[in-house]
């Protein structure tokens, strides 16, 4: 499979709580889309990296800079064996509202 016809997918794991397990979780599965050929965005990775997560205005920047990135994505992947977060929560509904195909993956805590 040649990488230019792999999906983009958005990863949905938890990162509030303990974020740095969190991370690393979010990692993981970003490392499973991977392997699946698909070419992960998460954005809880990449937004805190100069957003305060702990900052409820700069959390809700992070939040629905996001979802800009749904305009090029395949499906949504939520990664729930830590569980289905508040934000991971909105983000189904939200999905669920706009009629994307969402997929619901573990790979272990």
């Amino acid at each position: 499979m040649n990488a230019e016809t792999w999906p983009v997918v958005i990863v949905e794991s938890p990162f509030a709580g303990d974020m740095e397990a969190n991370r690393k979780y979010a990692l993981r599965a970003c490392i499973d889309c991977m392997r699946r050929h698909e070419v992960p965005y998460a954005s809880h990775l990449f937004f805190p990296q100069f957003l305060d997560e702990l900052e409820p205005k700069e959390r809700e920047q992070g939040l629905t800079a996001g979802y800009a990135f749904w305009r090029v994505a395949t499906k949504i992947v939520f990664y729930v064996d830590r569980g289905m977060s508040h934000g991971m929560k909105l983000a189904e509904a939200r999905a669920a509202r706009m009629g994307m195909k969402t997929v619901i993956r573990k790979i272990g805590r």
